[in-house]
């Protein structure tokens, strides 16, 4: 090895051999044969990262008001089910291009798996198709929570179908599935995209995404800071530890398609650098002049997650700490931009992931290994990532802007003013979260 960190997927290599589309290589598809620990271990990645949708769910349920917890939970495991299904009809088929300008790949090509389940390979293949679809699932479900409180459960669902269709298959396919991000470097002369883990086809692609619809539903009623104090602090404390014990299946699962070559850089690096934010957020938070909250804690944990997951394999440990406290930082302050603006992105998708993948990923422009800048390399990595994060940023805000605006004049995205008031939960799902009574219904 010489010390490089190959980015994964490397699908735009003219080594790479594919014969149907795949998101995540299994290594039959690129000739290696698997044990049954490799394969194991695949699995056990695919169940780590899947319970992340569930941790989003307690971390976005704890920061809303009591009456809106049911609602926010919701949101998170109907995306859970629909795109779970649509990655298997035809999401695995999309993610991947059979030429850099195709914009995603025949949804009729591979549907319902029928070629890949007919395959001598399809023991390992499946384990990567589903390690593939939980990538997916918590792309989407991480937009939820730029519209809490106020979104109408039916038009989201709408949205989440448009949306997976249109905007995470496709982006997954640009830059992992050997689209026009994945061969920016050879038209560049300059060396490959790196986002290991989903610094740009997840978190820029739900941050940019959360943004557009903060817009189209507007802020909620008598927004101002601290007025939707959050409801139930350990749940947010909980579902940000089950996203960061999560999250290894996030970025060391995705080595296991490599013989886990690397493994241990990458779990060093998604254990220091999410430490480092909590450490530069708590920082920030005081010399705010306010004080170190556990709310904040939970949420620099997660912008340092979201920083080191395009990075964990291209990044030496001293530099993975950097990016965290950077991250912590400036993600502690770019929260507070909504309030200038008006812009109402209740529970920071936009300050956390889009700020800390975008933060992530031009960050290894500048240092990761052996390309960075500052590293033994020139400007092409540099240039590389920056030019990816304004194509997924521009194309993922855009579509998800006009996406919002037709659900919102067609059907009706955001609840009346009155249940906005009275609260989602009974109005939208007929439940409520806390039964402190023994009421009985009529």
């Amino acid at each position: 090895m010489d010390g490089r960190c190959d980015p994964l997927p490397a699908y735009g290599s003219e080594n790479a051999v594919r014969t149907y589309p795949v998101t995540f290589p299994s290594p039959s598809s690129t000739g290696v044969l698997m044990d049954a620990g490799s394969i194991a271990f695949g699995v056990i990645a695919t169940a780590l990262v899947l319970f992340m949708t569930p941790g989003v769910a307690f971390f976005y349920g704890g920061l809303v008001r009591v009456r809106s917890v049911i609602s926010m939970m919701m949101l998170s495991f109907a995306t859970l089910g629909i795109v779970g299904v649509l990655w298997i009809l035809y999401g695995y088929a999309m993610s991947s291009v059979s030429t850099e300008f195709g914009f995603a790949g025949n949804p009729l090509s591979d549907f319902a798996l029928s070629s890949t389940v007919a395959s001598e390979t399809a023991n390992t293949d499946l384990v990567g198709v589903a390690y593939g679809s939980t990538f997916a699932i918590i792309t989407v479900a991480l937009i939820s929570g730029a519209i809490a409180d106020r979104a109408r459960f039916g038009p989201w669902l709408v949205f989440v179908v448009s949306f997976a269709t249109l905007g995470y298959f496709p982006i997954a396919a640009w830059v992992w599935g050997g689209g026009w991000v994945d061969a920016l470097g050879g038209w560049l002369g300059a060396p490959g995209i790196i986002d290991y883990a989903g610094g740009l086809a997840v978190h820029t692609n739900a941050g940019a995404a959360a943004l557009a619809l903060a817009i189209v539903l507007g802020p909620r009623l008598g927004f101002a800071k601290g007025s939707h104090r959050p409801h139930n602090v350990p749940f947010v404390i909980l579902g940000a530890a089950i996203l960061w014990f999560g999250w290894f299946g996030f970025n060391v699962g995705a080595e296991w398609t490599n013989g886990l070559g690397n493994a241990g850089l990458i779990t060093i690096n998604t254990i220091g650098c999410t430490a480092a934010a909590i450490c530069g957020w708590l920082l920030t938070e005081k010399l705010k002049g306010g004080k170190p909250s556990a709310v904040g804690a939970a949420s620099g944990a997660i912008a340092g997650l979201v920083a080191i997951t395009p990075a964990c394999a291209n990044l030496t440990p001293g530099w993975a700490l950097l990016l965290g406290a950077i991250t912590g930082v400036i993600c502690c302050y770019a929260i507070e931009v909504k309030y200038l603006l008006q812009l109402d992105d209740s529970l920071d998708v936009v300050g956390i992931h889009l700020v800390g993948g975008l933060i992530g990923t031009v960050y290894l422009g500048f240092f990761a290994i052996d390309t960075g800048l500052f590293t033994g390399g020139g400007f092409g990595q540099l240039a590389v990532q920056v030019i990816a994060c304004v194509g997924v940023f521009a194309y993922s805000f855009v579509l998800s802007l006009v996406l919002g605006t037709i659900i919102s004049k067609a059907i009706g995205f955001r609840v009346d003013d009155a249940s906005e008031l009275a609260g989602v939960d009974e109005t939208l799902h007929g439940e409520i979260a806390y039964e402190l009574s023994d009421r009985v219904d009529s």
